[in-house]
């Protein structure tokens, strides 16, 4: 018995050094694009359906066929969804292509015949797969309309599911509610959300541009503008250690004023 006790000992130290360097040399490769080893998917799957399970097996469903509450769902399932969940009519995003573990596609399974596990998924989050917990900002009512909208979604058409979502309130749970990711219009089609995307991001490099243009136009013109300068502009032509002073001026001594001149001959004088 002590020489098992013993053999179970040594072989647990064997496991924790092997399981410290393992961590410690980085040799778990993280990124989201070099997926888990099947035994590793498996056991992590199984973990969170069965924590899921647990948690949510004593939550109570209330009436999910109110038109209403489905109604508010569509709204905000489609301010803050689809990006990730899809929708009809939407294949792929961005997010969707690019989470690991890959988010569902809500628009084919729905609460997968479990209402309750949909309401703890979306109030809790997931650790570790981009899954939010609505609940820090949305009130169980609202997150129970998303669950009534998910139970009708695998049924919807595209057009049906637009129009539910046109006569919704849009996005709204109570207060919280935040922009940062809102997806409403990706549901239009793919082709449409990628030529916007492209378009606007052809806009904001013209936008970054014309900024950069106008910065170096407004350095430009700053000394002429400025009769006396101010200790901010003395510590912006301060230089590191070891380097020379700009505009082609040679270095002075710390005891002598630092002096310049500008393209158009004035000189520049900084006060010690």
């Amino acid at each position: 018995m002590k020489r098992t006790i013993k053999t179970l000992s040594a072989a647990s130290g064997v496991a924790a050094i092997v399981g410290a360097g393992v961590v410690y040399f980085g040799v778990f490769n993280v990124g989201a694009d070099d997926p888990h080893s099947h035994p590793v998917y498996s056991l992590l799957s199984t973990a969170r359906d069965r924590s899921i399970e647990v948690r949510s097996r004593d939550i109570k469903v209330p009436d999910l066929t109110d038109e209403a509450l489905i109604r508010a769902g569509a709204g905000n399932y489609n301010a803050m969804c689809i990006g990730c969940h899809l929708a009809p009519g939407l294949a792929q995003t961005e997010l969707s292509k690019s989470l690991y573990p890959a988010p569902p596609n809500l628009s084919k399974l729905g609460v997968d015949g479990n209402p309750a596990a949909a309401f703890w998924i979306i109030k809790h989050g997931i650790k570790s797969t981009g899954m939010p917990a609505w609940g820090k900002s949305m009130a169980d009512p609202y997150i129970w309309g998303m669950v009534a909208f998910l139970q009708q979604l695998p049924a919807m058409g595209v057009e049906q599911y637009k129009a539910l979502a046109a006569s919704s309130g849009g996005h709204q749970h109570g207060g919280g509610e935040s922009k940062m990711h809102n997806h409403e219009g990706q549901h239009d089609g793919q082709i449409e959300a990628t030529s916007s995307h492209h378009h606007d991001a052809d806009g904001a490099v013209e936008l970054a541009e014309a900024d950069v243009h106008h910065g170096e136009t407004s350095g430009a013109n700053a000394h002429e503008e400025v009769v006396a300068p101010s200790w901010d502009e003395s510590v912006e032509h301060a230089h590191p250690e070891g380097m020379g002073p700009s505009h082609g001026v040679p270095a002075t001594s710390a005891a002598q004023p630092k002096t310049h001149t500008h393209a158009d001959g004035k000189e520049h004088t900084h006060a010690q």
